[in-house]
Protein backbone atom coordinates (compact mmCIF):
# COMPACT_ATOMS: atom_id res chain seq x y z
CA UNK A 1 0.00 0.00 0.00
CA UNK A 2 1.31 3.35 -0.70
CA UNK A 3 0.95 5.96 1.44
CA UNK A 4 -0.18 9.25 0.27
CA UNK A 5 2.07 11.19 1.84
CA UNK A 6 5.55 8.92 0.30
CA UNK A 7 3.84 9.79 -2.84
CA UNK A 8 3.61 13.78 -2.33
CA UNK A 9 7.29 13.65 -0.96
CA UNK A 10 8.38 12.17 -4.67
CA UNK A 11 6.40 14.49 -6.74
CA UNK A 12 7.71 17.63 -4.72
CA UNK A 13 11.23 16.40 -4.97
CA UNK A 14 10.80 16.27 -8.93
CA UNK A 15 9.81 19.38 -8.73
CA UNK A 16 12.25 21.03 -6.68
CA UNK A 17 15.05 19.12 -9.02
CA UNK A 18 13.36 20.84 -11.80
CA UNK A 19 13.02 24.18 -9.94
CA UNK A 20 17.10 23.72 -9.79
CA UNK A 21 17.61 22.67 -12.92
CA UNK A 22 15.17 26.10 -14.36
CA UNK A 23 17.31 28.46 -11.92
CA UNK A 24 20.57 26.71 -13.44
CA UNK A 25 19.65 27.34 -16.50
CA UNK A 26 18.24 31.01 -16.15
CA UNK A 27 21.50 32.02 -14.15
CA UNK A 28 23.74 30.41 -16.62
CA UNK A 29 22.02 31.92 -19.36
CA UNK A 30 22.67 35.62 -17.67
CA UNK A 31 25.93 35.28 -16.95
CA UNK A 32 26.49 34.45 -20.48
CA UNK A 33 24.81 37.28 -21.50
CA UNK A 34 26.81 39.59 -19.26
CA UNK A 35 30.30 38.02 -20.65
CA UNK A 36 29.44 37.82 -24.37
CA UNK A 37 28.14 41.84 -23.96
CA UNK A 38 31.57 42.58 -22.69
CA UNK A 39 33.37 40.85 -25.21
CA UNK A 40 31.01 42.50 -27.95
CA UNK A 41 31.84 45.84 -26.19
CA UNK A 42 35.53 45.38 -25.29
CA UNK A 43 35.68 44.36 -29.40
CA UNK A 44 33.54 47.24 -30.79
CA UNK A 45 34.68 49.88 -28.49
CA UNK A 46 38.58 48.54 -28.74
CA UNK A 47 39.78 52.10 -26.97
CA UNK A 48 37.63 52.31 -24.02
CA UNK A 49 39.22 49.37 -22.15
CA UNK A 50 42.25 49.67 -24.01
CA UNK A 51 43.11 52.56 -22.20
CA UNK A 52 41.84 51.43 -18.40
CA UNK A 53 44.47 48.24 -19.20
CA UNK A 54 47.25 50.39 -20.36
CA UNK A 55 46.49 52.83 -17.41
CA UNK A 56 46.31 49.96 -14.93
CA UNK A 57 49.83 48.03 -16.10
CA UNK A 58 51.55 51.36 -16.75
CA UNK A 59 50.39 52.12 -12.62
CA UNK A 60 50.44 56.10 -13.57
CA UNK A 61 47.14 56.37 -11.46
CA UNK A 62 48.76 55.00 -8.30
CA UNK A 63 50.76 56.61 -5.56
CA UNK A 64 53.24 55.84 -7.44
CA UNK A 65 55.58 54.53 -4.51
CA UNK A 66 59.27 53.47 -5.91
CA UNK A 67 59.05 50.16 -3.96
CA UNK A 68 56.14 49.37 -6.50
CA UNK A 69 56.90 50.74 -9.13
CA UNK A 70 59.23 48.71 -10.60
CA UNK A 71 56.19 46.22 -11.48
CA UNK A 72 54.48 48.73 -13.71
CA UNK A 73 54.31 47.70 -17.55
CA UNK A 74 55.15 50.49 -19.65
CA UNK A 75 55.50 48.52 -23.04
CA UNK A 76 51.78 49.68 -25.16
CA UNK A 77 52.76 46.33 -26.97
CA UNK A 78 52.61 43.84 -23.67
CA UNK A 79 49.65 46.32 -22.72
CA UNK A 80 47.53 45.86 -25.85
CA UNK A 81 48.64 41.66 -26.09
CA UNK A 82 47.24 41.66 -22.26
CA UNK A 83 44.40 43.46 -23.54
CA UNK A 84 43.79 41.33 -26.35
CA UNK A 85 44.51 38.00 -24.11
CA UNK A 86 41.64 40.05 -21.60
CA UNK A 87 38.95 39.70 -24.57
CA UNK A 88 39.89 36.14 -26.11
CA UNK A 89 39.77 35.19 -22.72
CA UNK A 90 35.58 36.75 -22.40
CA UNK A 91 34.53 35.75 -25.52
CA UNK A 92 35.59 31.82 -24.72
CA UNK A 93 34.10 32.21 -21.34
CA UNK A 94 31.06 33.46 -22.88
CA UNK A 95 31.15 30.52 -25.91
CA UNK A 96 31.40 27.95 -22.98
CA UNK A 97 28.22 29.89 -21.11
CA UNK A 98 26.14 30.12 -24.16
CA UNK A 99 27.08 25.95 -25.07
CA UNK A 100 25.95 25.36 -21.12
CA UNK A 101 22.87 27.51 -21.25
CA UNK A 102 21.84 25.46 -24.64
CA UNK A 103 22.96 21.98 -22.86
CA UNK A 104 20.37 23.74 -19.76
CA UNK A 105 17.38 23.85 -22.26
CA UNK A 106 17.86 20.68 -23.71
CA UNK A 107 17.94 18.87 -20.80
CA UNK A 108 14.90 20.36 -19.38
CA UNK A 109 12.97 19.55 -23.00
CA UNK A 110 13.75 15.52 -22.27
CA UNK A 111 14.51 13.64 -19.83
CA UNK A 112 17.22 15.39 -17.77
CA UNK A 113 19.67 13.17 -19.14
CA UNK A 114 22.09 16.08 -20.00
CA UNK A 115 22.19 17.63 -16.71
CA UNK A 116 25.45 16.09 -16.00
CA UNK A 117 27.19 17.69 -19.06
CA UNK A 118 25.31 21.37 -18.54
CA UNK A 119 26.52 20.96 -14.80
CA UNK A 120 29.95 20.58 -16.54
CA UNK A 121 29.88 23.33 -19.14
CA UNK A 122 28.42 25.86 -16.67
CA UNK A 123 31.19 24.93 -14.14
CA UNK A 124 34.36 25.31 -17.29
CA UNK A 125 32.76 28.99 -18.57
CA UNK A 126 32.45 29.89 -14.76
CA UNK A 127 35.36 29.75 -13.41
CA UNK A 128 36.50 31.04 -16.20
CA UNK A 129 34.92 34.27 -15.33
CA UNK A 130 35.80 33.38 -11.79
CA UNK A 131 39.39 33.40 -12.63
CA UNK A 132 39.56 36.27 -14.70
CA UNK A 133 37.60 38.64 -12.75
CA UNK A 134 39.27 36.75 -8.85
CA UNK A 135 42.79 36.20 -10.13
CA UNK A 136 43.31 38.65 -12.84
CA UNK A 137 41.23 41.68 -12.07
CA UNK A 138 41.08 41.50 -8.04
CA UNK A 139 44.37 39.91 -7.37
CA UNK A 140 46.71 40.84 -10.01
CA UNK A 141 44.95 44.03 -11.48
CA UNK A 142 44.04 45.19 -8.09
CA UNK A 143 47.58 44.11 -5.58
CA UNK A 144 50.02 43.18 -8.23
CA UNK A 145 49.30 46.37 -9.74
CA UNK A 146 47.91 48.49 -6.97
CA UNK A 147 44.83 49.31 -9.03
CA UNK A 148 43.40 49.86 -5.82
CA UNK A 149 45.02 53.12 -5.01
CA UNK A 150 44.25 54.62 -8.34
CA UNK A 151 40.80 56.89 -8.50
CA UNK A 152 40.72 57.12 -11.99
CA UNK A 153 41.13 53.87 -13.00
CA UNK A 154 39.81 51.31 -10.02
CA UNK A 155 37.59 48.44 -11.31
CA UNK A 156 37.75 46.39 -8.35
CA UNK A 157 34.48 47.10 -7.42
CA UNK A 158 32.80 45.62 -10.48
CA UNK A 159 35.64 42.77 -10.56
CA UNK A 160 34.03 42.00 -7.15
CA UNK A 161 30.34 41.67 -7.96
CA UNK A 162 31.10 39.40 -11.35
CA UNK A 163 33.43 37.01 -9.28
CA UNK A 164 30.59 36.96 -6.53
CA UNK A 165 27.67 36.47 -8.85
CA UNK A 166 29.57 33.58 -10.74
CA UNK A 167 30.51 31.94 -7.47
CA UNK A 168 27.00 32.42 -6.58
CA UNK A 169 25.77 30.56 -9.60
CA UNK A 170 28.21 28.01 -9.48
CA UNK A 171 26.94 26.63 -6.30
CA UNK A 172 23.84 26.48 -7.30
CA UNK A 173 24.76 24.52 -10.15
CA UNK A 174 26.46 21.89 -7.92
CA UNK A 175 23.69 21.61 -5.23
CA UNK A 176 22.33 18.00 -5.20
CA UNK A 177 19.04 18.27 -6.09
CA UNK A 178 20.08 20.42 -9.56
CA UNK A 179 21.24 17.16 -11.18
CA UNK A 180 18.89 14.67 -9.81
CA UNK A 181 15.76 15.38 -12.44
CA UNK A 182 15.98 11.65 -13.44
CA UNK A 183 16.05 8.57 -11.32
CA UNK A 184 19.67 7.60 -10.66
CA UNK A 185 21.47 10.97 -12.08
CA UNK A 186 24.12 11.25 -9.33
CA UNK A 187 27.43 13.73 -10.08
Amino acid sequence: MVREGVVDERADGARSSRTLAVASAVLTGTMALYIALVAFGNITDFGTNQQFVRHVLAMDTTFKDDDLMWRAISSTALQDAAYIAIIVWETLAALALIAATVMWGMSLRGNGSGIRRARRASTVGLLMLMLLFGAGFIAIGGEWFSMWQSKSWNGLEAATRVFLLSGLVLVLTHLPSAGRAEPGSAD
